[in-house]
This record gives C-alpha cells, sequence and structure tokens, in this order.
C-alpha cells in the first residue's frame, strides 16, 4: 500500500513538473513556443553571453530596458528590465510609423492644395487665392514653381484679391509638449515651404518671376469656402515622408506624421488626438497603454516614457501585419549601410542584417528594430540606456547585442 502511493505522489509530481516547464514558455501575451526543448534548442548561448553583458560595468551607473522577442517562434528570447519607463527618443518614432501605417494604410498620401474663388474676367482673377495645407515636410520651391505654372495655364496673369493661408488642418501650437526651447526644434505649421513657415511670401514672390501680378499683396489666414475650385494639388506618399523619417530620422517629418493620425478624427489635428490613436495601437498590441506617457511623434519631448517591453510589442504587431510591416521595414536604417546605422557595426554579422531605429536625446540612447538569427529566425528587439554620460560607449553596448542577436 506505501509503494503504491508513492508511486501515485511520483507520477503527479513529474506531471505538475512537466506542466510547469511548459507553462513558463506560454508568455502572457498568449503565445508561446510548444515545448521546453523546442524553446531552449538554439538560443542558450545567446541567452548567456546576454546575460554576461548584464554585468557590464555601463550598467553600474545607468538604466538599461531590453526585450529581445523571437518572431519565428513567437516567444520572449530575454527580457531584462524590460517594464522598466524609460524616455524612448526617436525610437518613439516606431510606434508613430506602425500607427499611421495601421490606422492611416500604407497608400495615404500628404496633400497640399491651391484653390481660387471669385471669377476669371479676361486673364484677371476677380476673388481670392487659398492655399490649403496638409503638412506636408516635403513641400518645395519647386512645387511652387508648379503651383505657379498651373494658375498661368488656366489663364490668369492678374489676381485682384488676396493670398489667403488656410491652415485649419490642425491647431495653432507650433512646438512639441516637452520640446526644449532651446533646441533646433521644427516649426509645426500645416503649410511649410523648404522647412520655412513663409508659404504665402514664397508664393506671391514665385508668381511675380512668372509674371503673375498680386494687386493685393497682403496676405491673411482663412479657410477654404465650399465653392471654390481647384487649381492644383501636390500630393507626397507615405513611404517618401516615412523614408527619411526613420532612416534619417527627420524630427519635422516625424510631426508631421503624427498630426496625419491626429487629423483622422475627421476635426482639427491636435497632439491628443494622435496620441489617442497610438493608445488603441498599444492596446491591439496586447498592451496597458495607461501605463505609458506619450507627448509627441518625434521623441523630442522629454515627457515620453515608454519600456522596452512596449516597443517590442509594437515591432511585433507591425510583423503580424504585412500591410503594415511591408513600409516599415524598408524604412528603417540598415546597419552599416544606411541611414543613421550607416556607421554602426561594420564588419560584423549585424551588418546589412540588423535593420533598427535609432534614438538619441541628452543621456539617452536607444535602438528598436529587427534582425535574423543565425538559425534563420526572425527577432524584434528594444534597447534604451538611460542616464549614460558617454553616448559613443551606449552606441557601443547596443551594437554588442545586435552582432550577438545576428551570431
Amino acid at each position: 500500500m506505501l509503494k503504491r502511493l508513492i508511486l501515485v505522489i511520483v507520477v503527479i509530481l513529474s506531471e505538475t513538473c512537466l506542466w510547469a516547464q511548459t507553462d513558463t514558455i506560454v508568455t502572457e501575451y498568449g503565445y508561446g513556443c510548444e515545448t521546453v526543448e523546442q524553446a531552449q534548442s538554439w538560443p542558450l548561448g545567446m541567452q548567456a553571453r546576454l546575460d554576461s553583458m548584464m554585468r557590464d560595468p555601463l550598467l553600474d551607473c545607468t538604466q538599461l530596458g531590453l526585450m529581445v522577442w523571437d518572431l519565428t517562434d513567437n516567444c520572449s528570447l530575454f527580457a531584462y528590465n524590460h517594464r522598466q519607463l524609460l524616455r524612448p527618443a526617436s525610437t518613439m518614432k516606431v510606434l508613430t510609423a506602425v500607427t499611421a501605417l495601421d490606422v492611416l494604410g500604407g497608400d495615404y498620401e500628404f496633400t497640399t492644395s491651391l484653390y481660387y474663388k471669385g471669377k476669371i474676367q479676361g486673364r484677371t482673377l476677380q476673388g481670392d487665392l487659398y492655399c490649403v495645407g496638409g503638412m506636408d515636410p516635403t513641400f518645395s520651391r519647386n512645387d511652387l514653381k508648379a503651383f505657379a505654372e498651373s494658375l498661368h495655364q488656366a489663364g490668369i496673369d492678374t489676381i485682384m484679391g488676396k493670398v489667403v493661408a488656410d491652415l485649419s488642418m490642425k491647431d495653432t501650437l507650433m512646438w512639441g509638449k516637452g520640446w526644449c526651447w532651446d533646441d533646433k526644434n521644427p516649426t509645426l505649421s500645416p503649410l511649410l515651404v523648404d522647412r520655412k513657415d513663409n508659404f504665402t511670401a514664397q508664393l506671391i514672390g514665385v508668381m511675380a518671376e512668372k509674371g503673375i501680378v498680386v494687386c493685393d499683396v497682403l496676405t491673411k489666414k482663412g479657410r477654404l469656402p465650399n465653392d471654390a475650385v481647384l487649381v492644383a494639388q501636390c500630393r507626397r506618399s507615405i513611404d517618401r515622408i516615412l523614408d527619411r523619417m526613420m532612416k534619417d530620422s527627420d524630427n519635422l517629418y516625424a510631426e508631421s506624421m503624427y498630426y496625419q493620425i491626429a487629423a483622422r478624427e475627421g476635426r482639427q489635428a491636435k497632439a491628443l488626438y494622435a496620441q489617442r490613436q497610438q493608445k488603441a495601437l498599444m492596446e491591439r498590441a496586447g498592451l496597458q497603454s495607461s501605463r505609458y506617457r506619450l507627448a509627441d511623434g518625434s521623441g523630442l519631448s522629454l515627457y515620453n516614457y515608454l519600456s522596452a517591453e512596449a516597443e517590442t510589442m509594437v515591432l511585433r504587431y507591425a510583423y503580424q501585419r504585412q500591410a503594415v510591416f511591408g513600409h516599415l521595414l524598408p524604412a528603417l536604417p540598415v546597419a552599416g549601410v544606411d541611414g543613421t546605422l550607416k556607421r554602426r557595426m561594420r564588419n560584423t554579422p549585424a551588418e546589412g542584417n540588423v535593420k533598427a531605429k535609432t534614438g538619441t536625446l541628452t543621456g539617452i540612447i536607444s535602438l528598436a528594430g529587427y534582425c535574423t538569427a543565425s538559425n534563420g529566425h526572425l527577432l524584434c528587439f528594444a534597447i534604451i540606456n538611460q542616464g549614460v554620460q558617454s553616448a559613443s560607449e551606449a552606441r557601443a553596448f547596443q551594437d554588442r547585442i545586435c552582432v550577438i542577436l545576428s551570431e
């Protein structure tokens, strides 16, 4: 009887232990590797090397948030302070980009328009011109010349009215919340020419070069009337904006993308509306959005707080949706090849393999993106170093992690 009781206890304990081992592989996100053996077959060496890096002297006096996720097996591979709230710097642009692609779609266009209201008598417009801003950060003087040419082709060489700037696409705030006043911040206006906030003045000058006279050179702000006539439009694909926003980490491009998201609500775009969309995406990615603080689209703000886990789950969400991933991945800097990673990780297994967004603020260096491991598995990761005095030391630390992930 005693032997039989001991045998039953051993069987129960064995089954319990097996269940516990398997259950630790299933993550809180609802996915996981099938077995312990499958989960541990290849990453043990990598995990050991990453674990040894957590004893780097850099971490004696600085903060680190790190998470690595296996997208092929859909399970967590490594985490260190992954829920610590840290300033993301420009890796904030990952959240902005993924939200924009998910909400607006890959065929979305940034639009700047020129209208007139009135009658054309002879070659004279008896009325006003309306410049309607869509916050296209690429709009240039050449685009203004195309507008002037369209007016010329419409048979207009004299304008007996005003040039009106319609800035109603967004609110009147020209800076983001939490931006430092002494930085070289972009101007957040819906109407910019070569990044400068003097659209109507430049348009009048370009029209004069084309022989088009504006009799009332005083400009004003106003809203486009319902019965205005379209003269010309300039359209830019979301991919064109995304490429410079991510590869060059252009803050104006990121904020322009941010306010496109905000404008989706059908009202005058405000940062609050963009934040609502970002938080909704975070919830769809399996995160509790109330844990985080969002302030702008570029990461310039000192009020942004994310975690390595949050960025990793957003990257995983993007990967699971080809309509998003197909646009996001080509826009990311490639290690040793282009963008802000052009000079990093050269002559290592990470070169040409790591595709990730960089981030830099005073005391903060971050990196979030994708790479392929030596076993062919696709990984996503996020690394945030905060409180660092040497940016180069933090970048070298992150590069070593990327090399480990690539080997």
